[in-house]
C-alpha cells in the first residue's frame, strides 16, 4: 500500500546494483496522472499504480524533449474502484499533496 515504508529485497538489490532508479512522486502528481490515464485508456487505475503512471509520464516527456522514443513499460496493479472517494477529493481540489 501507499503507506508501507518497507522495501522488497529484490527491488533494493536492483537499486543497489544501479539497474533501476527510484523517484519520489507526490500525491497530487500521482492522481493527476491517474486521471489522465483514466481519460485516455478508459480504466480507473488503483492509486498505487498512479505513481508508476506519473513516473512513466515524466520519462516520456523527458524523452520527447530529448528527441528520443524509448519503450516505457509500467504495471497497473488493479482497478481504482475502491479509490473513487480519493479521486473525488482530488477532482474537487480537496486533496493535500504529500
Amino acid at each position: 500500500g501507499l503507506r508501507y515504508h518497507g522495501m522488497s529485497p529484490l527491488v533494493s538489490h536492483l537499486y543497489h546494483e544501479k539497474l533501476i532508479d527510484a523517484v519520489a512522486i507526490g500525491q497530487l502528481e500521482a492522481f493527476e496522472a491517474g486521471v489522465l490515464f483514466s481519460r485516455s485508456e478508459a480504466i480507473v487505475p488503483a492509486s498505487e499504480s498512479n505513481h508508476a503512471i506519473a513516473g512513466a509520464i515524466r520519462q516520456a516527456r523527458a524523452a520527447t524533449e530529448a528527441g528520443e522514443s524509448p519503450v516505457i513499460v509500467i504495471g497497473v496493479s488493479g482497478s481504482g474502484q475502491l479509490d473513487l472517494p480519493a479521486y473525488a477529493e482530488y477532482l474537487a481540489g480537496n486533496m493535500a499533496d504529500s
